[in-house]
């Protein structure tokens, strides 16, 4: 398996390893940028809307701390940059088949392998949750879950180390942080929209009565949601009008 060649970009970053944590990110969150965490387990991880995300051990659960600075607006684009700066680790081990569903997730084919929480404790920091199936077995837990997800081991043989995958992805974060607090993230923008293999939606937004149906464009420096409606309309919708999307066949 060749190795994931690491980016040009490396601030010293701090790793605290733990056991069994209640959620990595409620532990990040209380720590300064360039800061990293890793549990074996968790006891309250979760995804978008508090929903519960089966964390037990075998999996990569990783929260990363990344300053923010300069105008706000400008870091909306951080969860989709995260999972750019997760699929791009991703690729430099040869897995196949991946693609981006929005806004947080890593999938292979139909079935997840990671997903992603962004999250704000502080104006100056955002707080990168991570999790990657490895070799753990979440339908054990959730039995729901068979066939749902994927994981690393089974894709990839032998698989990279958990070492490797968090110094990887904690690289490209890096990266991903960088861009955007230099005003560069157009630069990432064309590997990631190519990530998204998607086709025709239907958004929700907050207090809509109806969906937006229309064909998926992809997403601009701001990580606002471009569309084309079926009567030909271009639409822009900013990461927090996009309650829902779902991909229609």
């Amino acid at each position: 398996m060749p190795a994931s060649s690491a980016p040009n970009v490396s601030p010293s970053w701090h790793i605290l390893q733990l056991d069994v944590v209640s959620s990595t990110n409620d532990i990040a969150g209380k720590l300064p940028g360039w800061n990293a965490v890793i549990a074996k387990s968790q006891l309250q991880g979760r995804g978008r809307y508090r929903r519960h995300w089966v964390s037990d051990e075998g999996g990569i659960w990783l929260s990363a701390v990344l300053p923010t600075p300069g105008n706000a607006d400008a870091w909306a684009i951080l969860p989709l940059a995260a999972g750019w700066a997760l699929r791009e680790t991703m690729e430099g081990y040869g897995v196949p088949g991946m693609r981006l569903r929005w806004p947080n997730d890593l999938m292979v084919e139909r079935s997840k392998l990671a997903g992603i929480l962004v999250e704000r404790y502080s104006p100056d920091t955002a707080v990168v949750g991570i999790g990657i199936n490895y070799n753990n077995a979440p339908e054990a837990f959730q039995p729901d879950l068979a066939g749902q997800v994927v994981r690393l081991c089974d894709l990839v043989a032998p698989p990279p180390s958990r070492e490797e995958i968090v110094a990887q992805v904690l690289a490209h974060l890096a990266v991903a942080q960088e861009r955007i607090a230099s005003a560069r993230i157009t630069e990432l923008l064309p590997a990631l929209n190519a990530a998204w293999k998607i086709g025709r939606v239907s958004v929700a937004t907050p207090g809509a009565q109806a969906h937006i149906i229309g064909s998926f464009l992809g997403v601009d420096e701001r990580g606002r949601l471009l569309l084309e409606s079926d009567d030909g309309k271009r639409i822009c919708l900013p990461p927090n009008e996009v309650e829902i999307l779902r991909e229609l066949p």
